[in-house]
């Protein structure tokens, strides 16, 4: 069974970075996407980037310019690197994939992110 498990949350200043992981228990290319999602709590969870098998990543407003998704297949790993954080990136931030046979979401655990000075 597939699982993720994401790690690098923690404390940044605003204006500071952090970088999360999301590692794969087995090969990415099992998945069709993957995506970085964050949420606050009362809140519904929200879409941060969006990153398909093939072609461009896509970034949501709030974050484009300022935060980064990345793969390292021969890890299994992928990476938000979140630049210029804000007060408000504070939030749980998760990692999901669809997989590639039946199309059913995976769900990573999350990792909160504080963005305080």
């Amino acid at each position: 069974q597939a699982q993720l498990v994401e790690s690098g949350g923690g404390l940044a200043q605003p204006g500071g970075s952090l970088r999360l992981s999301c590692a794969a228990s087995g090969s990415m290319s099992m998945f069709k996407s993957m995506a970085w999602y964050r949420q606050v709590p009362g809140k519904q969870r929200e879409l941060v980037a969006t990153v398909p098998k093939t072609g461009y990543t896509i970034y949501e407003d709030p974050v484009k310019g300022r935060f980064t998704a990345s793969g390292d297949t021969a890890k299994n790993t992928m990476y938000l690197q979140m630049n210029s954080l804000k007060p408000e990136d504070t939030a749980v931030y998760y990692c999901k994939a669809v997989l590639e046979s039946d199309g059913a979401p995976v769900w990573g655990q999350g990792t909160q992110v504080l963005v305080s000075s």
